[in-house]
């Protein structure tokens, strides 16, 4: 650093509650998404049928609230275009499990 060059405004970064906010975000979308994967992939290995369908419709209800959760740690509005993709574990699994 050279004392002709000012130097950066640290006010113009991330304040540390909305990086606290995007870390806690992410942390519970990734654990509950895993969890919902999890729940799909005990589909595919389920000797039951009815066992198989019920775990991937409760991978898509787990899913959709990982979303939601993101959502709501962000002060969003939780019902949006977002939700759509909470299925996706559930839509998944079902693939996988009955192809």
């Amino acid at each position: 650093m050279e004392p002709q060059t000012p130097s950066p405004d640290p006010a113009s970064g991330m304040s540390i509650t909305k990086v606290q906010q995007w870390i806690l975000s992410v942390l519970a979308f990734t654990v509950i998404e895993h969890f919902a994967f999890g729940l799909a992939f005990a589909g595919i290995f389920a000797e039951d049928q009815d066992a198989r369908v019920g775990l991937n419709v409760l991978a898509g209800i787990t899913g959709v609230f990982a979303v939601a959760a993101f959502r709501a740690l962000h002060g969003k509005p939780i019902l949006s275009a977002w939700l759509l993709l909470g299925p996706l574990p559930g839509v998944i699994g079902a693939w996988l499990t009955f192809r």
